[in-house]
């Protein structure tokens, strides 16, 4: 109980910090954390304070991913005679299947640190600039610039393979 007293006010105000850009509210993001570290078990985290910080950013990564994926439901009257449901069909699956194929095949084409950069950065455990850096072995500070050149030497390459929409979205 000394540690629910120890670490609410800090909770409080890390979840009301990171609770709007996560798109909960932050007696959600509470409720997440004290779940967390009620799965712990009776182990007490040896440096509460920081481990209740990484333990914000982390529920609230996971409510932002969440809510990206999460689509509401709209009126959708009862299907009669055997009649689909409306969503994307077959061919655009296809396409967007395809288009994903030729962007990852694009990417483990890269040259040098770039796809395993490129590979970090669109990865679902949603990494942070430290824990990439920290993976690949090379500073922080340098991680956007080689980003920018990655992304550079990608765009031109995807130029090449597809037809990029001129301004306003016309075709060349």
């Amino acid at each position: 109980m000394d540690l629910v007293n120890e670490l609410g006010p800090l909770l409080s105000a890390e979840a009301a910090a990171e609770a709007p850009a996560a798109g909960v509210e932050p007696a959600d993001l509470e409720q997440a954390v004290w779940v967390r570290l009620l799965e712990c078990g009776p182990v007490r985290p040896v440096e509460p304070a920081r481990w209740l910080r990484r333990a914000v950013r982390a529920e609230a990564r996971r409510a932002r991913r969440r809510t990206r994926r999460e689509v509401p439901y709209g009126h959708r009257p009862d299907l009669v005679g055997g009649a689909q449901p409306e969503g994307p069909g077959f061919e655009q699956r296809l396409l967007d299947r395809e288009q994903l194929r030729a962007l990852r095949s694009a990417v483990a084409r890269l040259p040098g640190r770039c796809p395993q950069l490129m590979g970090a950065l669109l990865s679902p455990r949603d990494l942070t600039y430290r824990e990439i850096a920290g993976e690949l072995g090379i500073s922080q500070g340098s991680l956007g610039p080689i980003r920018s050149r990655c992304l550079g030497c990608l765009r031109r390459m995807l130029a090449v393979e597809v037809a990029a929409p001129g301004l306003r979205g016309r075709e060349r």
